[in-house]
């Protein structure tokens, strides 16, 4: 399948644009919003077959998970937030103290104005159309720009937004750095932004000079503890499914494994079976299992495995013509290694041995806060000791990645792994403003408060007020 290029905008310009058409008001009606809801819902199902061949292209992706993890998702949250986003945007009225009486109150949800969205390489799709949707439900201008890291999934998604929605609202820019560092250096309403650890500094230093409110969707290490009492054959499963998803470069991935010692060694063989189990003897011949990125990342992760990674149980092959590096497990990494040390993101698992639960705790609580956490217990005071005992952006007990998929449940980070949250309402709130409004009636109008002040009325005051 030829993709073809579409046309794209440069910051300044589009961001122009883009402020102009918001101060016009147009995008604050409902029905503006459901039509760009309606044309986003639109794009994913007439561009089904060429986000499954460009998501082929960019990552080797099989077609089961790119339709699961990319264009299922998305249309699946655009559903919700089609059922939902008018509900979402009426204001809410609140209940006023006596001091203040007679009045009203409420709080009124409003756009903040013209959204930056930045998304990532690994899921390009939903990690762009959704909060484009939260965005744009809200009656926001949006200006996205896909990543040049899957340059096919980025012309698809540029051409699509431009044939879908309205083009005076929603702009597409694409490019590398050099784009990117322009789009930061604009003043924008709101900038959310999914990636590393590392570029969310970035982007939170150039929101810095505008005062420009964020959310930051970054990864980390996140750490999946494994309790004596665990069923080991499903833990091993729902393990090896979310760490081998993707081929690894997932930011929620199960990215290294304490286990108990008693059940340690058992549970590296059943992960190493469950290997087999999913791609066969040999997994690089798999329809099902992807391929890294880029060179750039294939050669980094044999950085990893290179440099104290411990013993390589299972997988531990890497071909660079193709972009493979086999599923793998190691065992007792040195925790100094760069290997314990930054985000792996990709298929590489190790696992460490720890004795019970609040030894695991102090090892997750020693390091920055993860983006997810995975307890997997038939024991309820093991699983209620990490959780309680532990800070991360998210936790899935007894098994891994699910906890993204219900739009009830806000998604983001803490401290290193992020700051904001979106799916579901949580979205449309993160690109509103909710504006308290109170409306008081002209009379009565009781001078009482007015100077000059008199002592008898500062008693009262103060009877109230305390």
């Amino acid at each position: 399948m030829t993709i073809s290029p579409p046309a794209t905008v440069d910051a300044a310009t589009g961001n122009k644009t883009l402020r102009a058409t918001f101060d016009s008001g147009r995008t604050r009606s409902l029905a503006w919003r459901r039509e760009q809801i309606a044309g986003l819902r639109r794009m994913m199902e007439v561009g089904d077959g060429e986000f499954t061949e460009a998501l082929r292209q960019d990552l080797g992706r099989p077609s089961m998970e790119a339709f699961a993890a990319d264009i299922g998702h998305t249309k699946t949250e655009l559903r919700h937030i089609a059922k939902h986003m008018e509900r979402w945007a009426k204001p809410t009225k609140v209940r006023l103290p006596a001091t203040v009486r007679p009045a009203k109150g409420w709080v009124q949800p409003e756009p903040l104005g013209v959204a930056l969205i930045i998304s990532p390489w690994n899921y390009p799709i939903q990690l762009l159309v959704e909060p484009m949707a939260a965005a744009l439900a809200a009656g926001n201008c949006v200006l996205a720009k896909p990543s040049e890291l899957s340059p096919a999934c980025s012309t698809v998604l540029a051409r699509l937004i431009t044939e879908h929605l309205d083009n005076d609202a929603v702009a597409v820019v694409e490019g590398g750095v050099e784009e990117t560092t322009a789009l930061l250096a604009e003043r924008w309403d709101h900038i959310f932004f999914t990636g590393s650890t590392a570029v969310g500094h970035v982007i939170a230093e150039a929101a810095a000079t505008h005062l420009t409110p964020t959310v930051l969707e970054l990864g980390g290490k996140s750490p999946t503890y494994v309790h004596a009492s665990a069923d080991l054959d499903t833990t091993a499963r729902r393990i090896a499914w979310g760490k081998f998803l993707n081929a690894g470069q997932t930011c929620i991935a199960p990215d290294y494994v304490l286990a108990d010692a008693s059940v340690r060694d058992a549970l590296v063989d059943k992960l190493s079976t469950q290997i087999g189990e999913f791609y066969g003897a040999d997994p690089k011949s798999s329809s099902s299992f992807g391929r890294i990125v880029n060179e750039r990342h294939l050669a980094r992760l044999r950085g990893l495995l290179d440099r104290g990674a411990g013993t390589v149980a299972a997988g531990g092959t890497i071909d660079e013509a193709t972009r493979y590096v086999a599923p793998t497990i190691t065992v007792d990494p040195s925790t100094d290694s760069p290997i314990m040390q930054e985000e792996i993101f990709g298929p590489i698992l190790p696992v460490l041995s720890v004795e019970g639960p609040a030894e695991a705790v102090a090892f997750i609580t020693a390091r920055p806060k993860p983006l997810a956490l995975y307890v997997f217990a038939d024991d309820q005071a093991a699983i209620d000791t990490v959780v309680d005992g532990t800070s991360s952006g998210g936790v899935c007990i007894n098994q891994t990645l699910m906890h993204l998929l219900p739009p009830h449940l806000p998604f983001g980070g803490v401290g290193d792994s992020g700051m904001g949250a979106y799916h579901g309402k949580a979205g449309f709130d993160a690109f509103s403003h909710h504006k308290s409004v109170l409306h008081k009636p002209i009379k009565p109008d009781l001078k009482l408060l007015y100077p000059p002040y008199k002592p008898t009325v500062e008693r009262l005051v103060r009877r109230f007020l305390r």
